[in-house]
């Protein structure tokens, strides 16, 4: 038992020593290998190098007294070079080559290819001084040229358009943030993206107005809300195939739109009547008779594909005008019907809805005898005409007929007077209406 417990103390003993003496030896390469890397380091060329571009550098640029910052320098350096060559070498078509140039230059310095991006990058402020110095230029040589001419200041729209758009290719991109930001800008959008983003402002709802807000941004957007094809697909929506071509009455799209007698659908045109009626005698004083104030409105809302809602309601206003948000109401005394524009007449017909449930069955067993009030149809017709510069904002009344079919096949037809007795329609914007866009302009 002792020789064996002697023998394993000499082999613990003998493990010990043959570690220390790994230890060591590891030890001594690694102090050889820094010494020969100090060598390397004294005779190495791009010592040298360095120190020849350092000397050679601008007596203007302050040197560092760092000779590390100086090769560090130097590194940047060359690493920048092969990289541009290899950027050369890739247009020119030598892929393989370029491939070397692009190893070589990470080698040196591994994010060089971020670093030439943000050298490149041009300072907003500095793109938007510059911008601002060559429209001051443009301007007064405008302004030279008017003087001579003896013209007008004020610029013609497509001149305005031709010249900001000269602005935005120069600069390659719609617009540019003035200030530097982290995140991803939407001027690295480029101009299609944009103009697909500008389909949904207007939707289907031809939310126009929001269009020209989005114009008076800047004037990367004032071009991108010019474009021509959103305001033909928005001249095509309201007028079908009645709309033909802008040409040559009209400019532009665009003006064709503004210009021509249309209607509006971001809101309701709203009539008030207002009429006195004769009450009964009192049964106190036979002398007296009452006059009560009668007042009630008329809410019109139109839809692009064609469709109109109308209701007729002495209740609050907002009730009534959130009754006609959607297509379909909820209100069954809302009438649903379809008009048409011609020029500056728009024609409605509009019916009462249809209930889902029915009471004859009721009626029959009790034996009560039935009213037949017919299906009514009423047929409107409307002028459309500017009121205190506002234009497309009055409906002014011209046929009102009311078309009754009864269940035994008779027909009516009962024709309203309308001089001076209908208030025109007025419109008036709900915010709510254009809240939402469920699909773009197409």
């Amino acid at each position: 038992m002792n020789h064996s417990s002697d023998s394993g103390e000499d082999v613990g003993e003998d493990q010990e020593d043959s570690s220390f003496g790994l230890v060591a030896n590891v030890e001594d390469a690694l102090t050889s290998f820094r010494e020969q890397w100090q060598r390397e380091l004294e005779i190495s060329p791009k010592k040298d190098l360095a120190k020849n571009y350092a000397s050679k550098a601008p007596s203007g640029i302050p040197l560092d007294d760092d000779a590390t910052s100086t090769e560090n320098k130097f590194l940047k350096f060359q690493a920048r070079k092969l990289f541009l060559e290899g950027i050369e070498h890739e247009q020119n078509g030598k892929l393989y080559e370029a491939i070397q140039f692009y190893k070589r230059a990470v080698q040196l310095v591994p994010d060089i290819e971020f670093r030439l991006y943000e050298s490149s990058k041009v300072k907003p402020r500095e793109k938007f001084e510059s911008d601002e110095r060559l429209e001051t230029q443009d301007g007064h040589s405008r302004q030279n040229e008017a003087n001579d001419n003896n013209e007008n200041d004020e610029e013609d729209d497509s001149e305005l358009c031709v010249k900001l758009s000269r602005i935005i290719y120069r600069n390659q991109c719609v617009c540019f943030p003035r200030f530097e930001q982290s995140g991803t800008h939407i001027s690295a959008l480029p101009m299609e993206i944009v103009l697909y983003i500008l389909r949904w402002v207007v939707s289907s709802e031809l939310d126009l107005r929001s269009l020209e807000m989005f114009s008076g941004v800047c004037r990367g957007f004032y071009i991108s809300a010019r474009d021509a094809e959103i305001w033909r697909l928005a001249c095509v929506r309201v007028w079908g195939v009645n709309c033909g071509t802008h040409e040559p009455k009209y400019q532009s799209w665009r003006e064709m739109y503004l210009q021509r007698p249309r209607l509006r659908y971001n809101g309701c045109y709203i009539s008030k009547t207002t009429y006195i009626r004769h009450g009964e005698n009192s049964f106190q004083d036979q002398f007296y008779r009452p006059w009560h104030l009668v007042e009630y409105f008329r809410y019109l809302r139109f839809f692009p594909e064609g469709r109109v809602l109308m209701l007729t309601s002495a209740e609050e206003m907002q009730t009534c005008v959130n009754s006609l948000k959607n297509r379909i109401p909820r209100n069954s005394s809302v009438l649903i019907g379809h008009y048409r524009l011609h020029d500056d007449r728009v024609t409605l017909i509009l019916k009462k809805q249809e209930t889902k449930g029915s009471n004859n069955a009721y009626r029959k067993k009790r034996r009560e005898p039935m009213h037949d009030s017919g299906e009514q149809t009423f047929h409107v017709e409307f002028s459309i005409q500017n009121h205190q510069k506002r234009v497309n904002s009055q409906l002014t009344w011209l046929r009102y007929n009311i078309f009754t079919k009864y269940r035994n096949g008779q027909e009516g037809n009962m024709y309203l007077n309308l001089s001076g007795r209908y208030p025109p329609f007025k419109f008036s914007r709900v915010k709510s209406y254009t809240l939402e866009s469920e699909a773009p302009l197409q």
